[in-house]
This record gives structure tokens, C-alpha cells and sequence, in this order.
């Protein structure tokens, strides 16, 4: 039965990649026109591939000063790097995988250093999470390819979070998505999701570097290319079978994480970019505002969003419990002040929305309209005071003193309020 619903849910992933744009911001801006070993074997790729690269304004080295660009290397040494790396995935290496190396090392050493930076602040997490799920830590290189490690980067095609998920697949494994909250923009939250995903696609092919392939392309698309490989299940061998941009997606990782870790091998040192280091995350089923807690606290509005990217309108929704990311030194704060952030304009920022509006009704043929219980009537040409009480059957007194009348003199087109 588990092995079945595994089946449907992973059958239900290909059938979403089918309808809509692969679930990767990799397909359009790191792919080259022709991905055949030779053709890359000179270095040579289109500018749409150099699209991610650019992702970062260009950041100086902090701790150190880049020497002029190293020699190249013999692909000898890139060959036994990769394979002295503690990792449980395949690492092969080839002239696809050196193309790549390249343009991180060599090509775009700032953007690398940028990459390193955040890694300092995302891959902690990554890893807690990865090994609550048991599998590979290296799968924390994936979001360096599909999102350069921003966690509010979009797609043209629509993928976002650090995870690259579309709406759809999202919303299968669990994220939230709507016009307040978009859970893919979580980090902790769309890493689950991204775990649960990769495990399914592992139980499905039982071999990571086919599920890293399907996380891009579905696992209906990698399926096919087994079939028309003749039932062959390793990536190198359904290579010529898989889509153009599949074909570059893991080589780009493979470069990935060979850049990551050997990046000071290469001159290349952490970019200068400020992060909160120490943060802390606390949950609360209170509708609130960003701004509330940025007012406050005393928190920058900014930092507060780049912590919080997946409340798209600043609103925590409230009704459950939903994560706030803190300072970690400011946290007892919100607790102790949680009550003055919460009515801190509270019913501008947060209740400015009617929960409850009664529709106009007539309330007969005397031509007066209820709203919420209470009966208006709206003066026209020739009535007078008189004639509406009477039609009303209340007296002109009750008239003048419900609509704070100082004489009989109404003008028309104005409104009367018939009873308190």
C-alpha cells in the first residue's frame, strides 16, 4: 500500500512537470545551446548560461586578497578532488563537468565568493534537515544551482524559494501558497518539502543521481529516457536520452560542489555580505505585521523580510501557528513584548479588513432599506417630515431626535435613520 501511494504521488509529480515549465531556474540560465562533451570541451558557452553567474553584484573578498587567476589545472587534479570529496553521490568527472568548474573558478570567481558566503548561513540548516530525513548532505549543493542561494528568487516561468518549486509541486508536498504566505520562500519549510521530494524520487529509482536528474526534468521525463535507452538505469548511460537542459543540470552540480569546496584552491575567499549569523525562529498563531514587530523590536523592516521572504504582503496570517524568524538575541523580546507588538496599530495594519457586511434590503413599500437591522430611508423631491413618519408610523419627535434634527427641514437625497 505504502509502495503504491509512493507510485500515485510520484505518477501525480511527473503528470504536473508534463503540464507546466520544469521545476528548475537552471533550465534557462545556466544550460549551453549544445551540451555534447565535445562542444564544450573548448569552454565555450552561449550567454543565457552565463544568466545565473550574474545573479550577485559583484562582492570583494573579506578575509583575503584574490591572487591574478591561477594556471588551469590537468584534468588529473580535478579527477582526484572530486573523488577525495566525502560524499555518498557519484562524483565522476568529464569535460562537461570541467566547462562548469571553469566558470565558477575562473570565470566568476565574485559570484563564487558571494555563493560561499551564504552557504555560511543556509547550509547549517540545510543539514540539520537533510539528516533528519537521512539522505545525502550533499544535496545542499542543489539550491546553489537552482536559485544561487536566495531564497526569494524567481523564475521567469514561475519556480521560486531556494528549491526552485513550482506552485503545483509545491502545494503536493505540503507548502503553503497563497496570496500571504508562500511557503516555497521558506527556507526550513521548502527544504522539508524538497527533502520529502528527492527521497520519494530516490525510493523510485534507487539511485541519487537519476533523482537529482528527475527533481529537474520529472520522473515521468527520466522514465522515458531509461525506456529509450533500453531499460539502462545510470545517468551517464540515458545521457543522449534525457532533455537538453537535464543533460547540463548534473554537471552543473557536479561543478557546484567541487567549486564550494575547493574555492580557496582557486585564490577565492567568502564575499564580504552582511547576514544575520544567529538567528532564531519562534511560532505564533496571531495575525501580525511585519512592520509591528519591526517598529517594536526595533528591527530594520528589511531584515525582517529577507529572514521572513515568505509572507509576500508582510502579514503573518494567524488562525495557526506560523514561524517567525528573529535575531536570535532579540526572540525574548518578542515574547516579552508581544502584546504591545500585536496592538501596535493594530487596526490599521492588521483588523482593516470587514469581517461581515449585511446587504442592502428594501423593507417594503414605504421605500426604506435595512442595513445591519437598522431602517434608512432615502428623502426625495416633495416628502416632508410629517409624511415620513406617518408612512413609518413613528412620530416627527422620534424623527428629529434619531437623526439629530434641530427643526423639520430635511432636503432630499439625504438619508434618514428610521429608530435608534
Amino acid at each position: 500500500m505504502k509502495h503504491l501511494i509512493l507510485i500515485l504521488s510520484l505518477s501525480l509529480s511527473a503528470y504536473i512537470y508534463a503540464q507546466e515549465p520544469v521545476d528548475s531556474l537552471t533550465i534557462d540560465t545556466l544550460t549551453a545551446d549544445s551540451l555534447t562533451v565535445d562542444s564544450l570541451a573548448t569552454d565555450t558557452l552561449t550567454a543565457d548560461s552565463l544568466e545565473m553567474f550574474n545573479a550577485f553584484a559583484p562582492a570583494d573578498t573579506l578575509f583575503c586578497q584574490t591572487p591574478a587567476p591561477l594556471p588551469e589545472l590537468p584534468d588529473s587534479v580535478y579527477k582526484q578532488r572530486l573523488q577525495e570529496l566525502p560524499f555518498v553521490i557519484e562524483m565522476p568527472y568529464n569535460q562537461v563537468v570541467r566547462s562548469f568548474i571553469l566558470r565558477y573558478t575562473r570565470r566568476n570567481p565574485k559570484q563564487l565568493a558571494a555563493l560561499q558566503r551564504k552557504a555560511e548561513y543556509y547550509f547549517p540548516l540545510f543539514e540539520d534537515i537533510l539528516c533528519r530525513y537521512d539522505i545525502p548532505y550533499e544535496l545542499c549543493y542543489l539550491p546553489v544551482i537552482e536559485s544561487a542561494l536566495n531564497p526569494m528568487a524567481h523564475s521567469h516561468m514561475g519556480a521560486a524559494g531556494l528549491w526552485q518549486f513550482m506552485p503545483s509541486t509545491g502545494r503536493l508536498y505540503g507548502l503553503e501558497i497563497n496570496s500571504l504566505i508562500d511557503e516555497r520562500m521558506d527556507p526550513i519549510r521548502s527544504t522539508e518539502a524538497a527533502c520529502r521530494f528527492l527521497k520519494n524520487l530516490y525510493s523510485l529509482f534507487g539511485d541519487w543521481n537519476l533523482a537529482i536528474a528527475a527533481y529537474n526534468c520529472g520522473p515521468g521525463n527520466v522514465n522515458k529516457a531509461i525506456h529509450r535507452s533500453g531499460g539502462k538505469r545510470d545517468f551517464w548511460s540515458i545521457y543522449p536520452f534525457l532533455p537538453r537542459e537535464t543533460r547540463s543540470y548534473l554537471p552543473i552540480y557536479i561543478a557546484a560542489a567541487y567549486s564550494m569546496n575547493y574555492a580557496d584552491m582557486h585564490g577565492i575567499c567568502p564575499a564580504a555580505i552582511e547576514m544575520t549569523e544567529a538567528t532564531d525562529t519562534i511560532r505564533s498563531s496571531a495575525r501580525q505585521h511585519l512592520l509591528q514587530i519591526s517598529t517594536v523590536l526595533d528591527i530594520p523592516i528589511e531584515e525582517l523580510r529577507r529572514l521572513n521572504p515568505q509572507y509576500a504582503r508582510d502579514i503573518v496570517p494567524g488562525g495557526k501557528d506560523y514561524s517567525i524568524c528573529l535575531p536570535a538575541d532579540r526572540v525574548t523580546d518578542y515574547i516579552d513584548l508581544q502584546d504591545s507588538i500585536l496592538h501596535y496599530r493594530a487596526a490599521e495594519l492588521v483588523h482593516n479588513r470587514r469581517a461581515e457586511i449585511d446587504l442592502m434590503q428594501k423593507t417594503g413599500l414605504n421605500g426604506g432599506y435595512s442595513v445591519n437591522g437598522v431602517t434608512y430611508y432615502k428623502i426625495k423631491n416633495g416628502d416632508t417630515l410629517g409624511a415620513i413618519a406617518k408612512k413609518f408610523h413613528v412620530s416627527v419627535k422620534q424623527l428629529r431626535a434619531w437623526n439629530n434634527l434641530k427643526n423639520d427641514n430635511i432636503r432630499a437625497g439625504k438619508t434618514l435613520k428610521i429608530g435608534r
